[in-house]
């Protein structure tokens, strides 16, 4: 009985071209290339293994259960490949969004110490002087804009 074991691929090599994501092609085409020889192996081993089968009578049974599982199990290998399909986009997505959130780190410190320098002023409590000033700003601008409405607005008829 002859044995033939599939001699695994060579990696895949590919130009290495920077893309503006700081990310290689080559790292997709490597991926890419080690599932596709991943599927190529287990559908050997699948071959070989139902060849074995087929030559041992024990077995029998269960083989011609065989494509009936295979059947029920069919959906979960399409869906399996659709989402292989789709993981390069994510990745790459998902690669874009961290960058993106890693080039707003600094704008997010900046605002993170307006927010505290804010909360820091307006938690510090007046002194009467500063009360008084302030009352006297506020009246002052009400003045102010009082002397600019119409009279009919402010009351006087």
């Amino acid at each position: 009985m002859e044995s033939s074991s599939p001699s695994p691929a060579p990696p895949a090599t590919a130009a290495v071209a920077v893309t503006g994501r700081g990310r290689t092609l080559s790292r997709e085409n490597s991926a890419k290339s080690m599932i596709t020889d991943q599927i190529s192996q287990a559908v050997l081993s699948t071959s070989n293994l139902i060849r074995i089968m087929l030559q041992s009578s024990s077995s029998q049974e269960n083989l011609v259960k065989l494509p009936k599982t295979l059947l029920a199990i069919a959906s979960t290998i399409k869906n399996t490949k659709q989402v292989l399909e789709h993981m390069p986009s994510v990745i790459s997505s998902l690669d874009a969004y961290m960058d993106n959130g890693l080039q707003s780190v600094s704008h997010l410190e900046t605002v993170t110490q307006l927010l505290r320098n804010i909360e820091n002023n307006q938690l510090k409590p007046l002194t009467a002087d500063q009360v008084l000033i302030q009352v006297n700003i506020n009246m002052h601008i009400e003045a102010s804009s009082n002397h600019f409405l119409p009279s009919c607005l402010l009351g006087n008829t």
